[in-house]
């Protein structure tokens, strides 16, 4: 049965093919559409919890729709973040890092550079946003005393300045006034969208005071003791800032706090329903490739319905030539998935929008199935009129 089935479609092999390309291309594009919607969700979780799921960022602004009015609106400062560190009843905060960014352009030599973002902080910024050193060393508590004009670099923007030149040591001009690197972090890879590594981080004062000015901080990051301890923090943060603030209807609270375990949680359930939405777009075309089969099998009926006259005249009963066109159209969907597979997993090697593809397994081996079953399913109809044949109808076909 499958030598015959192989015969008849080597006999048209252009068809055969091209019904065929119509199954590989819809295993093929379930599993990349799948594997770009895993990938860009290992992204978002990347980017996530490069922070540290025990981080919470504290910004200005109500969490609650905005209540009160920008202008009454009280913006965070540095003593928000002392009254936090300083708060002797936490039990669940073990670190506290205000920050302000603002951006400017960086010269070494004759080489000018604008990294993503200037970073104005204290050393607890470090540990807090999981920022690893990777040659040199952190700047410390004494810096941001002294004001020091020091700063650490991000990979990205050490690679811009210094190409393959050792930064440690070296001075770089920011804002006009000349620092000195003491450290080159360790790269953390981008997302497609942002660059973390593009960042030069120095002491909160120092960057105050050529930047930005000793007002408001951007946000506040603090790091609780563990994951498990992340509520208690944030109920804590809630309950100083709410003091210093002088508010006390917790509705009325003009500043939000940013739990990275929920929001890692909240965007993995938005990018599966992402995956899901690109799967089933995928899906229509392995339907698409079974109407193909469908009507590429309902040609070869009409076009051996002598030949069938002639089997069934000789004794080959229903059962055989129900067979025989069952196997045909399930051999078609069995190559095109096979390739479709190959395809699909070559394509996943390549970014495709700025996102690595992520092979999901169970969708190689769901989407080989659906296809083999889909030619069982749509091939079943041109078989079944093939074997309903009566053996004098096909025998006076022209």
């Amino acid at each position: 049965m499958l030598r015959f089935a192989a015969g008849g479609l080597a006999a048209n092999k252009v068809r055969s093919a091209l019904t065929m390309l119509g199954v590989l291309i819809g295993v093929a594009s379930v599993i990349l559409l799948l594997a770009v919607g895993n990938g860009s969700s290992v992204a978002v979780k990347e980017s996530i919890t490069s922070l540290g799921t025990n981080s919470l960022t504290v910004s200005a602004g109500s969490a609650y729709g905005g209540a009160r009015g920008a202008g009454s609106a009280k913006k965070l400062t540095v003593a928000d973040a002392k009254a936090l560190a300083a708060d002797t009843d936490s039990t669940a905060i073990r670190s506290v890092a205000p920050v302000v960014t603002t951006s400017g352009t960086a010269l070494y030599g004759d080489i000018s550079y604008s990294p993503g973002s200037i970073v104005g902080t204290y050393p607890a910024y470090f540990e807090t946003a999981n920022q690893k050193v990777a040659h040199g060393e952190y700047f410390t508590d004494d810096d941001v005393l002294g004001s020091r004009k020091v700063a650490v670099l991000g990979a990205t923007t050490a690679k811009q300045l210094f190409a393959t030149e050792d930064p440690v040591g070296k001075r770089i001009v920011l804002g006009g006034t000349p620092f000195t690197v003491v450290g080159v972090l360790e790269a953390k890879g981008g997302t497609g969208f942002t660059d973390p590594d593009d960042v030069v981080i120095a002491p909160l004062p120092t960057v105050q005071n050529v930047f930005t000015g000793f007002g408001p901080v951007n946000q506040i990051l603090v790091q609780a003791n563990s994951a498990d301890t992340t509520t208690a923090a944030q109920a804590e943060v809630t309950r100083v800032l709410l003091g210093t603030h002088a508010i006390t209807d917790p509705t009325k609270a003009d500043f939000r706090i940013t739990n990275q375990a929920s929001l890692l949680t909240a965007r993995e359930s938005t990018t599966k329903t992402f995956t899901v939405l690109l799967g089933a777009v995928a899906a229509i075309s392995l339907l698409v490739g079974g109407i193909g089969i469908t009507n590429i099998m309902l040609v070869t009926v009409t076009e051996r319905t002598r030949e069938i006259g002639i089997r069934k005249a000789l004794g080959a009963p229903r059962a055989v030539i129900l067979g025989q066109f069952l196997t045909e159209s399930t051999l078609l969907s069995v190559l095109g998935a096979g390739l479709g597979v190959a395809v699909g997993i070559a394509g996943s090697h390549f970014s495709i929008v700025g996102i690595k593809p992520v092979v999901i397994p169970e969708s190689v081996l769901g989407a080989f199935g659906i296809a083999v079953a889909i030619g069982l399913f749509f091939g079943s109809y041109p078989a079944n009129r093939a074997a309903s044949l009566r053996p004098i109808d096909a025998l006076r076909h022209e």
